[in-house]
């Protein structure tokens, strides 16, 4: 079997790992059954939960079998990994729906037809749930060490700062007994998961070891992050979701498109399935031609082809082109918020007509009819297309796009959406 350790160190996709040479050479040697969890925390994947899932599919190309767990019953915990603070308590009967709509996406991202060694699905909450607090403390409590669990740096800092709940600090048993008994039902011998997991994914190798007197292993990925520091896939207004219901495709392409160059040449190697040679020479662009965004725009169209399918990457390529030329009234009446979801929005009531000057004033274009007046003389606004050369000019509802907008063109490229409402 091809060494799959290689290739996921050429990639940058290791951080940690339990005993390289022994499961190195395990997983040159035969296929073994790897898992990663992911608690339901919401209905939707988002952008940086890719890298742990397309981990298990390159693992799966290995010939290795992977597991996807969801933490079905972990979720009702919530892992502590990471945060600062308690996490709100999720609800068990958005965990029931987010769950399903979570199977849905993992489905579309991993294989599970192929008759050698198709990915699987479990769920946490099948054991989890059955278990009684005397049956947790005498059959897994009892092998672990508190020394050992408060010696995690993530633990030492939130018992320093704002605290840690008994429920949260026990989260890390509960993650060694997923791996326990995905060893005992599947013969799974590694786990993987981002770096701020490590502590759980130890804790997890140590328990099997005490209780089964065998070893099993442990392989972190790095954190996305941008090159501000900023956790990959989020955003001022929140995540970049892979529900196209949560973020529309157009949002999900242009941030893609928007990343810094560094970044994007990580990207590909973390996110696509590129080759080496490939991603070399996207590399060599970006520094020869940094304006034409050649990975960038390589990585929205791998990523969105991806996630959405060839069909949507071709709508939102031709969403970008329109934008680009000012062709507003090509837009489809359900793809104008889409193509603007970045630009400032209002909303108005209009009776019978409203003026230019009250429409760039009202809209929030201008401050003043002052300013309005001197940018329709500079021949600087485009209301649907149409060049304002006069400050008389009056609109009526006729004149919006779909019976509903006025979208607003400023100076070359800045872009307003008014919303007339009913």
């Amino acid at each position: 079997m091809k060494d799959i350790i290689e290739e996921l160190k050429h990639r940058g996709l290791i951080y940690q790992i339990t005993n390289e040479k022994v499961i190195r050479e395990k997983l040159k040697t035969k296929s073994v059954v790897v898992y990663c969890g992911f608690d339901v925390t919401a209905p939707s994947f988002h952008l940086g939960n890719l890298l742990p899932i397309l981990a298990l599919r390159r693992y799966q190309m290995f010939g290795h079998a992977p597991i996807a767990l969801i933490g079905g019953g972990t979720a009702l915990i919530g892992d502590p990994a990471g945060k600062t603070k308690e996490r709100s308590l999720t609800s068990i009967e958005n965990v029931e729906i987010w769950k399903e709509k979570l199977k849905k996406q993992l489905q579309h991202l991993l294989d599970f037809e192929t008759k050698i060694n198709p990915a699987k699905i479990v769920d946490n909450f099948e054991w989890l749930s059955k278990l009684d607090l005397i049956s947790f403390l005498r059959e897994y409590g009892k092998h672990v060490q508190i020394s050992q669990m408060i010696s995690k740096e993530w633990i030492k800092e939130r018992i320093s700062s704002s605290g840690i709940s008994f429920a949260e600090f026990s989260y890390m048993i509960l993650q060694a007994i997923d791996f326990l008994k995905l060893y005992e039902k599947e013969n799974c011998e590694l786990q993987i998961g981002g770096s701020d997991q490590w502590g759980n994914i130890t804790l997890g190798v140590d328990l099997i070891r005490k209780l089964k007197g065998v070893e099993v292993f442990g392989i972190t990925l790095p954190l996305l992050l941008t090159k501000s520091g900023q956790k990959f896939g989020k955003t001022e207004k929140g995540a970049i979701f892979l529900d196209k219901n949560l973020t529309p495709v157009y949002k999900f392409y242009q941030y893609l498109i928007n990343v810094e160059d560094k970044d994007a040449i990580s990207l590909l190697k973390y996110l696509t399935f590129l080759n080496t040679e490939e991603i070399l020479e996207l590399e060599k662009e970006v520094k020869e031609k940094p304006k034409e965004k050649i990975a960038q725009r390589t990585l929205a169209k791998e990523l969105t082809i991806m996630v959405h399918g060839k069909e949507e990457l071709k709508r939102v390529e031709r969403i970008s082109k329109l934008l680009f030329y000012g062709k507003i009234r090509e837009l489809k009446e359900e793809e104008i918020k889409e193509a603007l979801f970045d630009v400032p929005t209002r909303k108005i009531h209009l009776k019978d007509h409203i003026s230019i000057l009250d429409l760039l004033t009202k809209g929030g274009i201008t401050n003043s009819k002052g300013e309005a007046k001197r940018l329709i003389q500079q021949k600087g606004i485009e209301v649907n297309e149409e060049l304002i050369e006069n400050k008389e000019r009056k609109f009526s509802k006729k004149d919006t796009l779909y019976n509903r907008y006025f979208v607003v063109k400023k100076g070359k490229k800045n872009y307003f959406l008014i919303e007339v409402e009913n």
